[in-house]
């Protein structure tokens, strides 16, 4: 669950599927939702279904022109983007920001909304075909997980970056600290390398940087409607294309078994859908 993503381990069996979009069958008085209404949704498990219910404080308004495709791509990782950069990272406008695992989901979710922000933005990136993935996400350069540490100071001239996003973690964890510039902040996403990273804390006194945790999931659980306050603060950026995931594949309901073990074996780049018809 990318950064800290709401839910918990289900007891089988179980279905699976974290968004999905569609058209309101439902909803109760007062929820500012009516039969008809195209949303995006967020129900964490249960998603693998033709009918999906699902807390009115994980439901959004689907922008008009915004297909239900899309649509069930962005809550989980365009919330989660928004949230570390923009809530924890405090992200300015002219800063620029090196993401890591930037051909994921997670990572290009924060390049879109980097770039919507305002900020330069340097993808790290273990291949040449990740890092056209990251280019076409937005991304102003990409580099190599090998060096990356040096190519951002010399992209920098020498300055180090802003802010760090970093959803691996492992041994590069160090080396995300020596990229940061005065007053930077690397913002904790996740541990995909496997290995949870430990600071020298004397690293952030000597240029006043800051490690921030990105927990988006235990952070808004806590805050009711939160997720919908975010969602109305980038709903502008999803209307215009500015925030959109890309989709790299497309599978019936009755394949989604396959559908998985395509993102397992990492054979795609891009976000999988599924159908609740025969496509």
């Amino acid at each position: 669950r990318p950064g800290g993503a709401p839910g918990r381990t289900p007891a089988l069996p179980s279905a699976g599927g974290g968004g999905v979009a569609g058209t309101v069958r439902e909803a109760p008085d007062g929820s500012g939702f009516g039969k008809g209404d195209r949303v995006a949704a967020l129900p964490v498990l249960g998603g693998f279904a033709t009918t999906v219910a699902a807390s009115t404080e994980t439901v959004f308004p689907l922008p008009d022109g915004v297909s239900s495709d899309i649509g069930a791509c962005l809550p989980m990782n365009y919330l989660t983007a928004h949230f570390v950069l923009e809530t924890r990272a405090q992200l300015a406008a002219g800063e620029t920001v090196l993401v890591h695992g930037a051909a994921g989901g997670v990572g290009v979710a924060c390049i879109q909304f980097a770039k919507a922000r305002g900020a330069t933005v340097i993808a790290v990136v273990s291949s040449e075909a990740k890092g056209e993935v990251a280019t076409a996400a937005g991304a102003d350069h990409w580099v190599a997980v090998e060096g990356f540490k040096d190519a951002a100071k010399e992209l920098t001239g020498g300055r180090g970056v802003d802010v760090v996003v970093d959803p691996v973690g492992g041994d590069r964890f160090t080396d995300s600290l020596r990229s940061l510039g005065d007053d930077g902040r690397l913002a904790v996403v996740g541990f995909t390398a496997g290995e949870i990273p430990t600071v020298k804390v004397n690293r952030l006194l000597l240029n006043n940087t800051s490690v921030v945790g990105a927990g988006w999931g235990a952070y808004a659980s806590k805050r009711p409607g939160f997720m919908r306050r975010q969602w109305d603060a980038i709903r502008d950026d999803v209307a215009s294309g500015r925030l959109a995931p890309p989709i790299s594949a497309t599978y019936p309901l009755s394949q989604a078994a396959a559908a998985i073990a395509e993102l397992a074996e990492r054979r795609v780049t891009g976000k999988v859908v599924i159908h609740p018809g025969e496509h």
